[in-house]
């Protein structure tokens, strides 16, 4: 198949409107994601290597050449005189192997925390640009239902001012209102236009838009303080303690000694006939105080750090999770009583001042003004909507063990 009918084919599918599932399965293909695979398929490559012997060394030579006396320059002239071609192998101790096969482990499991990490920061930032697309067209269609709603008061107010029911002034307030709900849509539509070249970025569907509504996380505290340890952030600390320890043992593993052998076939004048040479050598680290135990400390006290970065990252999270649940029940309060209160009250004062204007008793000054606090404010109840999602879909997404 090729590229373009590929593309063609691919974009009906891309085309249509992404409920939120939608947006999360199409991030799974996000660019940073496949850098995280990457990382995890080097590592994993790296650690085959891990512990081995050295490759072994060939040599090749001409020993004990005579330059001068009576055999210089000749290679039968001294019994002495040899070719040589050997093979040496260098061979580290067991416990220095066995601390590299443990550290590219945990240099494993490294990159799958990276990986883990930046899955869950791709579905909470696509979830969250799902989530602002979707409020920003509500946002949107509630500011085109007021301005629909206060239509017929503009339409009225020449009839009105020739009727000698309003006065001059008063017919150019509902071009004011008009300009600034023109003003207000203005900045929704840029926030709109924002949020889908957001949703684009993760999702990579050129035309993202949103279907369906929000998704329904329940919030459980405890459950979600009791899982903070398994969180990825923190896994990572554990990965990273583990190439901290392998760094100690391989820091000890110099105290004990490495050895090598080899092999050398020599090749004299057939007079003399040929040799064979077997030999070992063991390294001697006598010098420990002043060469492997300073190191050994530090490895230790790198080590020893860890364990602290990690205690103080559990604190933040557990401190950054009290701090969003707080933030969730205050906008939680907010919007219950936006809804219940808020709402109603703008909606019956708006509701009281067309009665009094078509009474006689009020201005279209004060209708206008009514319908204008009725949009800011049904707009602030979507807001408000808004923040209780974001703050669900980060708790559980940032905080949460599950992975939907």
């Amino acid at each position: 198949m090729t590229l373009a009918s590929a593309t063609l084919l691919a974009g009906p599918a891309l085309a249509a409107p992404l409920s939120f599932d939608d947006a999360l399965r199409l991030a799974q293909s996000a660019p940073s994601l496949a850098a995280r695979d990457a990382d995890v398929a080097a590592a994993r490559s790296t650690s085959i290597a891990a512990g081995r012997l050295p490759d072994p060394k060939l040599s090749v030579g001409l020993g004990n050449f005579p330059i001068s006396g009576p055999p210089a320059g000749t290679l039968s002239g001294d019994s002495m005189t040899m070719a040589t071609v050997g093979v040496s192998q260098e061979v580290p101790n067991g416990a220095k192997r066995a601390a590299a096969r443990a550290r590219a482990e945990a240099d494993i499991d490294i990159a799958r925390s990276g990986q883990a990490l930046e899955a869950r920061n791709v579905r909470l930032s696509t979830a969250l640009a799902w989530i602002d697309l979707h409020y920003a067209k509500r946002r949107l269609a509630a500011l085109d239902e007021v301005d629909r709603a206060i239509g017929p008061l503009r339409t009225s107010a020449p009839s009105q001012l020739a009727a000698g029911a309003a006065r001059p002034g008063e017919t150019l307030e509902a071009d004011e209102l008009a300009a600034t709900l023109a003003d207000r849509r203005a900045s929704l539509v840029a926030a709109l236009a924002k949020a889908r070249a957001e949703l684009v970025r993760w999702t990579g569907d050129p035309n993202a838009e949103t279907a369906g509504d929000p998704p329904a996380y329940p919030i459980d505290p405890f459950a979600l303080r009791a899982g903070l340890g398994a969180l990825p952030a923190l896994r990572a600390y554990d990965a990273m303690d583990a190439q901290a320890q392998a760094d100690v043992a391989l820091a000890r593993a110099d105290k004990r000694p490495d050895w090598s052998w080899d092999l050398t076939y020599q090749r004299r004048d057939p007079m003399y006939g040929d040799m064979v040479s077997i030999g070992a050598s063991v390294g001697l680290p006598l010098f420990g105080k002043t060469r492997q135990d300073p190191i050994i400390a530090a490895r230790t006290a790198a080590a020893s750090r860890v364990g602290y970065e990690r205690e103080a990252a559990r604190r933040a999270l557990a401190a950054a999770l009290d701090a969003d649940l707080a933030d969730h029940a205050m906008h939680h309060e907010r919007l219950m009583r936006a809804r219940s209160t808020l709402e109603p009250l703008a909606a019956r004062r708006a509701d009281l001042e067309t009665a009094s204007y078509a009474a006689g008793t009020a201005s279209l000054s004060d209708v206008l003004s009514a319908f204008l606090a009725l949009a800011e404010t049904k707009i602030d109840i979507i807001d408000r909507d808004a923040d209780v999602q974001r703050d669900a879909v980060r708790i559980v997404l940032t905080y949460g063990s599950q992975t939907q």
